[in-house]
């Protein structure tokens, strides 16, 4: 029986893909819920590659759905657990990642001290090495030396990790890192680089799909 957090969560869910297609759970960024431009997107252009994608809402997200009060996301270690009890109760062999603090939290919970054993690989897509401004506060401690096969997918200019940073962080070996030429946060190139924002997504959305093919 699942807890009312738990239910909620679950209740919140959307699935892009069919039922008997590798799953790939998918969280939110900080600021955004499941259904933002971004994560829609996305979860629709990696379901067209033959993954079934969910999209969910953590505690904090569902609150402000609620009683439309905006909030701050919940410490680290509150979504870790919500993460966590979520994959339980799917209990499907699974990848999970999220959108920049949704990847974070699904690396954090994949190359922990108690990894669920549903996990069998994790995708953060802009991935928040530090906070904007602020590069010499990293978070890359559980990313030096992985237990779960980990992609990131970033922009060579995130603000929050931009290529020539991330290249000397000595981060895991085995981390499969994927660079979307003079992408943001968002992977969003500027028009003068001669890059598409839709050609960096369908390239990130193959690149997602083939990892959790290869992981499940």
């Amino acid at each position: 029986m699942a807890s009312e957090q738990t239910q909620e969560i679950l209740d919140s869910i959307i699935v892009d893909g069919k039922e008997g297609q590798p799953t790939l759970i998918l969280a939110h960024g900080a600021g955004a819920d499941l259904s933002s431009e971004f994560m829609t997107d996305m979860a629709g252009k990696i379901a067209a590659h033959g993954i079934r994608v969910m999209r969910f809402n953590f505690p904090y997200m569902i609150k402000r759905a609620q009683d439309g009060k905006k909030r701050p996301p919940d410490r680290a270690p509150k979504l870790i657990d919500a993460y966590a009890e979520l994959v339980e109760e799917l209990d499907t062999p699974c990848v999970i990642g999220g959108k920049s603090m949704g990847g974070r939290i699904a690396s954090m919970l994949a190359n922990g001290n108690d990894v669920p054993t549903q996990v069998q690989g994790c995708v953060a897509l802009g991935y928040p090495f530090h906070p904007p401004g602020k590069p010499d506060n990293l978070r890359t401690e559980h990313l030096l030396a992985l237990k779960t096969p980990t992609l990131i997918a970033q922009g060579t200019r995130d603000a929050m990790g931009a290529k020539e940073e991330v290249s000397g962080y000595g981060l895991d070996k085995t981390l499969e890192l994927v660079w979307l030429e003079d992408g943001n946060h968002d992977l969003k190139p500027r028009k003068a680089s001669g890059y598409t924002h839709d050609a960096h997504l369908q390239a990130t959305a193959k690149h997602v799909a083939d990892f959790v093919k290869s992981c499940l």
